[in-house]
């Protein structure tokens, strides 16, 4: 257990330590992804970046579906479809999609999350056309049979043993979501449910595909060493001819910073060390308070140097990690901290230790220093960001469908070096509050 435990700490360390980059705003000076954009007939965005850096070429296709748009008692569809997209299409056999990128030399994968699917491929630049193509039949042709549904149903049920059922920690994400969006879809996590999955017939994963999976509900960026105008010539031929479906309906959420407040105890027989989440309510992605409160979480618990990360386990030895989570989605959103307890250490001592931390950031602010650190970190992680094709082709589709303006991936950062100290405090003061924190508890269990 403690392997695994220590797997996990390793892991969120990894994703919470960016490395710095100076001088700032340097980068975001630079940075010019020059592309073009359009709309097909039927409705698809496509977004057209050329680069001949490399011979390469990523294609990266956005659905504007994910887990808040299933029912409730449907939970998982979105993710499921992340896996069937793979099983074939009327004209590729079952499992040869992976065969044929790989044996084109590039590599191709998937992700879920709340508020969208993605499916991204890379390929040597000439291979260009066996993208899109594999991208049209999964829009036009994707199979949806027996096989391919029980096939999947057994993938996504060993994914959920094996990442969150088998884990220690592994439900602090649906027990997150549960908490703070109780009453909106974004109350269960894309993994979705195990006996949904299970109980879903056929028809409901063709209704599904058909609702989801049309060219009005996609964008479709192509990054790397091409033609402009030939990549359009491909375009059309692989899509244009795809008729356009009915707008999807789109679930309206009321998001509130409002809420009753809820303390959970999570009794869990794998529970090495004990475990304390503090969780807010916070803003949309695309709220002007958006940058201002990513960067305050970040300097309250991401990487070592951070006030949360030195205090609880540098000076007062009390904790073994220390972090954050920041999920702002499209239509709701939440900031978190934790902190993992070293032998010995009471989930209340835990809890002190925490509750102080956020306290001082609402009563003081933060320091000039501080500031300036947290911008950097910032902007090498843009950078890094827009490293690759594929990476590029991601944020312009991203900021596309989220801000309506795929040119942000151009000016990020500029609405991070926006931020003052100021600012910092005010969002600190306005969604930090202790009387706003829900709580979860992670006991370890008596023997």
């Amino acid at each position: 257990r403690l392997k695994i435990l220590m797997k996990f700490i390793s892991f969120s360390r990894l994703l919470a330590c960016v490395g710095l980059a100076a001088p700032l705003g340097a980068f975001a000076a630079s940075l010019n992804i020059e592309f073009e954009e359009y709309d097909l007939p039927n409705g698809m965005h496509v977004i057209l970046h050329q680069n001949s850096d490399a011979p390469v070429v990523s294609s990266y296709v956005l659905y504007h579906v994910g887990s808040k748009d299933e029912r409730s008692d449907r939970t998982g569809f979105a993710h499921f479809f992340e896996h069937l997209m793979f099983e074939g299409s009327e004209n590729i056999e079952r499992k040869q999609i992976d065969k044929l990128i790989s044996g084109a030399g590039g590599n191709l994968n998937a992700s879920t999350s709340f508020d969208r699917t993605d499916y991204y491929i890379n390929l040597p630049a000439n291979e260009l056309a066996l993208a899109l193509w594999i991208e049209s039949e999964r829009l036009m042709h994707a199979v949806i049979d027996n096989d391919g549904v029980e096939t999947q149903r057994e993938v996504v049920k060993e994914e959920r043993r094996g990442r969150y059922e088998n884990q220690p920690y592994g439900s602090i994400m649906e027990n997150m979501a549960k908490a703070v969006f109780d009453g909106t879809p974004y109350e269960w996590t894309p993994i979705g449910s195990a006996q949904y999955i299970d109980s879903a017939t056929i028809e409901e994963f063709r209704d599904f595909y058909k609702k989801w999976y049309v060219p009005n509900n996609a964008t479709l960026a192509i990054a790397g060493d091409i033609d402009i105008e030939e990549t359009k010539l491909l375009v059309e031929r692989y899509f244009g001819e795809i008729q356009r479906g009915p707008d999807p309906e789109r679930v309206a959420i009321d998001w509130d910073l409002e809420a009753p407040v809820t303390t959970k105890v999570v009794e869990e027989a794998m529970t090495p060390l004990p475990a304390t989440v503090h969780i807010w309510r916070a803003p949309v992605l695309t709220d002007e308070d958006a940058e201002a409160i990513e960067l305050l979480i970040n300097i309250l618990a991401i990487g070592k140097s951070s006030r949360l990360y030195r205090r609880l386990v540098d000076t007062e030895r009390a904790a073994v990690n220390a972090a954050t989570f920041t999920w702002l989605q499209e239509k709701a959103g939440l900031v978190a901290a934790y902190a993992i307890g070293n032998r010995g250490v009471s989930i209340e001592q835990l809890d002190a230790l925490v509750e102080e931390e956020v306290q001082k950031l609402v009563d003081e602010g933060v320091t000039s220093k501080e500031l300036q650190k947290a911008l950097n970190q910032k902007e090498a992680e843009i950078a890094s960001s827009v490293g690759t094709m594929s990476s590029r082709a991601e944020s312009l589709a991203y900021y596309h469908l989220w801000h309506g303006d795929a040119g942000r991936a151009n000016n990020e950062l500029e609405a991070y070096l926006k931020v003052t100290r100021e600012d910092l405090q005010r969002v600190a003061k306005k969604y930090l509050l202790k009387e706003r924190r829900n709580t979860l508890h992670y006991p370890v269990p008596s023997k």
